[in-house]
């Protein structure tokens, strides 16, 4: 099935919106971010653990997507993880 992702628990991070940005707080390295979207969207849907197909298809049902790109999409996810703000599980 491959692996899923998930964001962390609530209050492990804080995030701003600053429009159009976002600033996420990560408790634990102490580290700010500043992302586009769609990282917040995937955060918010990523309370769940999920595979990037599934997120894909989650993020397809709320937002127009100009380029729903599979690989695209678990590339970020896995630059998300590297640097703590969603967590991979291998299945």
């Amino acid at each position: 099935m491959g692996a899923r992702y998930r964001a962390p628990p609530p209050g492990h991070v804080l995030i701003l919106p600053l429009d159009p940005l976002t600033a996420i707080y990560h408790r634990a390295s102490g580290q700010t971010h500043v992302v586009a979207p769609p990282v917040p969207e995937m955060l918010a849907l990523l309370g769940d653990p999920l595979t990037p197909g599934e997120l894909l298809a989650a993020l397809a049902e709320r937002y127009v997507l100009p380029d729903s790109d599979l690989a695209a999409l678990t590339a970020r996810l896995d630059e998300l993880a590297a640097i703590g703000l969603v967590t991979r599980d291998a299945v």
